[in-house]
């Protein structure tokens, strides 16, 4: 019995219908930006595996600094506690978050960096005898999968069954290119309610939302409209941070700083499970009183567990190094090119940039996620040695920053045969003149300066005239 069918005995996985699911690729592997499974088949990890790795698999420096930490101390309660890894890795954080942030308070993921937020903000206001408790979110956000994290999300079919249990939020529309008043206009109705707490966003960019971009001229705003109306605003940088847009967190692209940030993922170089909440003096000093009733009642087990705070440690070391910056410079210049390239090919509805996230959106008629473009586009990837997890109809990269350029040309090669297979399903499915239709996307063969046998190898033949 292989890897994947022993899976199948005994595992769960997330996100995935186990009764008509393939078998999970076994994965015994990594180097670099390089997945291999059991068979030997090496893998393009274009998704940095769920955003989280920075700087590749099995990165030698990272191991060193793991190891090293597990020869010292494995893990110490951190009530009452202290270790060197957690006070030094929160200094050097502190040094590179927005200047407003002095205090890190430790978790285990992005979904309990987000609730720790959520209950800093809520009992802020209670520990002033200030009676505000509601929370402003976008309407297509999403910060994690814990019920308070569900419930300042997007009501989705992923959340049907606990809406009953999800709290009452205040929701805006994401204030995308063109919806920029609409947004503020929102918001700034929302603010004249004296029971709002708080307002969370991802900055710049919504990930589960498809990718979703947004300018920071309109963010500044926003959280201009919260401080005057004493909101507090809290980053959700879980999936933004560590150079991902290309700075080193989004809100750096900003005049406004939140009162919050949130942060995972890429924190420890996708190496091991840790989550961090940063706040600012003023949010820090709301919880001093002499009553003990006023603490932050709120830690994990594992909170500030040192080898994970040896490998963030590592991994900042790399990050902040003049080589990771460079490569940071080269992808985001390579997925620019590549953008100005594909945009107008049929079928491409939008090309969406920000720093080293790139997201193409295909035009199929749908976007949903449970569409079954998603399964053929992911399918493809597969087949041809990149690993690609479709939103629905959108594909993004956000590979590791030591992909190497042969290796995003291959990722880019993929992208552009996927747009082949959905123009063509578009050709095939029913409609009244298929050559007309085709004729109507001439134009763009000449912009690929394509040859005629080249058209004929994707386009579907049985649509030919007899």
């Amino acid at each position: 019995m292989n890897l994947a069918e022993r899976d199948h005995n005994v595992i769960w996985h997330p996100y995935t219908q186990m009764k008509t699911a393939a078998l999970p690729v076994p994965i015994v592997r990594g180097e670099g930006a390089l997945l291999f499974s059991e068979d030997g088949t090496s893998y393009i990890d274009a998704v940095a595996s769920w955003w989280v790795n920075l700087h590749g698999h099995a990165h030698p420096y990272i191991a060193q600094k793991v190891t090293e930490q597990l020869n010292t101390l494995e893990h110490v309660i951190f009530a009452g506690f202290t270790h060197p890894a957690a006070v030094t890795f929160a200094e050097r954080l502190l040094q590179i978050l927005p200047s407003n942030q002095s205090r890190i308070f430790y978790s285990d993921n992005g979904s309990t960096a987000v609730e720790v937020a959520m209950k800093m903000a809520i009992q802020y206001w209670n520990n002033q005898d200030t009676p505000k408790h509601k929370i402003i979110a976008y309407r297509d956000s999403y910060h994690g999968d814990t019920f308070g994290a569900m419930a300042i999300s997007a009501r989705s079919a992923f959340t049907v069954p606990f809406w009953p249990y999800l709290f009452e939020v205040e929701f805006i529309d994401v204030p995308v290119a063109g919806k920029e008043e609409e947004t503020i206009n929102q918001l700034e109705a929302l603010a004249k309610q004296d029971d709002i707490a708080a307002f969370i966003f991802e900055p710049l960019v919504l990930g589960t939302a498809g990718m979703v971009m947004y300018s920071p001229e309109v963010l500044d705003r926003l959280l201009q409209i919260c401080q005057q109306h004493n909101i507090l605003t809290i980053a959700d940088e879980v999936m933004t941070g560590f150079g991902r847009t290309g700075r080193t967190f989004a809100c750096d692209y900003l005049h406004h700083q939140p009162d919050m940030i949130c942060m995972s993922k890429g924190l420890t170089g996708g190496t091991m499970a840790l989550g961090a909440t940063s706040a600012s003096e003023k949010i820090y000093n709301g919880f001093l009183y002499d009553d003990k009733a006023k603490t932050l009642f709120h830690g994990h087990s594992y909170t500030a567990n040192p080898v994970a705070c040896a490998a963030g440690l590592a991994s900042m070391d790399l990050l902040l190094a003049q080589e990771a910056q460079d490569n940071i410079k080269r992808i985001v210049e390579h997925h620019t090119a590549f953008a100005q390239s594909i945009n107008k090919l049929p079928q491409v509805a939008q090309v969406r940039q920000q720093g080293t996230i790139l997201a193409v959106e295909f035009e199929d008629g749908t976007t949903s996620y449970f569409s079954d473009l998603r399964d053929t586009l992911y399918s493809y990837g597969l087949d041809h040695g990149v690993i690609l997890r479709p939103l629905g109809n959108i594909i993004y990269i956000i590979p590791p920053y030591c992909i190497t350029d042969e290796q995003l040309e291959q990722v880019y090669e993929v992208i552009r045969g996927m747009q082949q297979v959905v123009w063509c399903e578009a050709l095939s499915a029913p409609q009244p003149n298929h050559l007309a239709r085709l004729a109507s996307n001439l134009y763009f063969l000449q912009l690929q300066k394509l040859q005629l046998e080249e058209v004929l190898s994707f386009y579907p033949l049985p649509l030919l005239p007899v």
